[in-house]
């Protein structure tokens, strides 16, 4: 099965302005004459989930976006880019093309700022997402607030996402059986994701005893016997959502259904805690406290808890000093665990403070928990 997927990625008229307006905000606040947008996760959030990737291996892209504190926006690239990044990625008509040679660009590291800067008038120095020169202010930190707020059409891409990857961890369990081994169930997996379009930029799974052992199974020879967990962040469009499942082959054993248990009442006290105007660190607070009352308080300390979520798999953790504020349409992902088990999804906070799971499995079983009134749901262990 191959879904048709590409139609979701081009932005919503209206998107790449409200975008614009945000980074002239920040540029006139910040009293600067431009920022120099390269990274691969800015470029997506700028373009409505376009990319200017060519090798994953850095965070670098292939071409690079200018936004002068006047409004102007460039793409600059080498002669190799430019040609297939306006044909497939962007239009000259949202972006001026600025175009060099590519032996330019390699003869001198600093080619790109240099240009960039000859591009921007007197209202302020440059400044860019990435540390891409010394002399150059990085600005990374203020660009990340303008992207927490999701604009509708990222809200509908990402539950799109959402749909697709809990389908697709779904659809997983119908095609592994133990016997196999750690490896040969995350490429089971990233094939799953892949035939929706989506790109698994973390693949976790682990089988049995190494569940307990570490919490980032990176995927081995090791046989899946009993138990297995799956973690992905899966990404399209530039979002990225991020969940975990368990299955167990035969009954579920009783320590880890009371694991289980007590980890989906610290997931439900992370989304009651998820209401706009909290704070990171308030909300560590209250999972820290219902880690305690469940009996398990050691636990927080052994693996961060999730946080803010969008073009990053974490835009940013809760914990005890987070200054963080939790802005409305903004996307989470919280994932407590206790040791041997955990619950991870991908969640949506709206203008109204109301929490939407966008990452459910269909028919996967799951706990409910009740919080002052509030019901929410987290992932229970899937029997076989």
């Amino acid at each position: 099965m191959r879904l048709r997927v590409k139609s979701l990625f081009f932005p919503v008229t209206g998107e790449i302005e409200i975008k614009t307006e945000r980074l002239r905000a920040m540029l006139a606040a910040e009293r600067l004459g431009g920022v120099l947008l390269n990274a691969q996760h800015n470029f997506a959030w700028a373009t409505g989930g376009r990319s200017n990737r060519v090798n994953a291996s850095i965070e670098n892209g292939a071409c690079a976006l200018l936004y002068r504190a006047d409004g102007r926006k460039f793409v600059l690239a080498s002669n190799i880019e430019l040609p297939r990044i306006l044909a497939e990625e962007i239009s000259a008509a949202d972006f001026e093309p600025v175009e060099f040679a590519w032996q330019d660009e390699k003869a001198a590291g600093d080619f790109v700022i240099e240009r960039a800067k000859a591009l921007l008038t007197d209202d302020g120095p440059l400044a860019t997402d990435l540390l891409l020169d010394p002399r150059v202010r990085s600005v990374e930190n203020l660009i990340a607030r303008c992207r927490y707020e999701l604009t509708d059409a990222e809200i509908e891409r990402y539950r799109s996402l959402g749909r697709d990857a809990g389908a697709a961890l779904g659809e997983i369990f119908t095609e592994i059986a133990p016997g196999e081994t750690e490896i040969e169930i995350a490429r089971k997996t990233k094939d799953a994701l892949a035939r929706r379009g989506i790109d698994s930029i973390v693949t976790l799974a682990g089988a049995d005893d190494r569940i307990a052992k570490f919490r980032h199974p990176v995927p081995t020879e090791n046989i899946w016997r009993k138990t297995l967990l799956i973690a992905v962040c899966a990404r399209r469009a530039g979002l990225v959502a991020s969940l975990s499942r368990i299955v167990c082959a035969g009954a579920v054993p009783d320590d880890l259904k009371t694991k289980t248990g007590a980890v989906a009442r610290v997931f439900a006290a992370f989304l009651a805690a998820t209401r706009p105007g909290a704070t990171g660190a308030e909300i560590y607070a209250k999972a820290a406290a219902a880690y305690r009352e469940n009996g398990f308080g050691d636990e927080l300390d052994r693996h961060h808890q999730g946080g803010a979520a969008g073009y990053k798999s974490r835009d940013w953790t809760a914990h005890p000093k987070s200054g963080e504020i939790v802005r409305p349409n903004q996307a989470f992902a919280w994932n407590p665990s206790i040791t041997g088990t955990k619950a991870e999804e991908t969640v949506l906070l709206n203008a109204g403070g109301k929490i939407e799971v966008i990452t459910a499995t269909p028919d996967f079983p799951r706990i409910p928990v009740e919080i002052d009134g509030r019901s929410f749901f987290a992932p229970a262990v899937l029997s076989l």
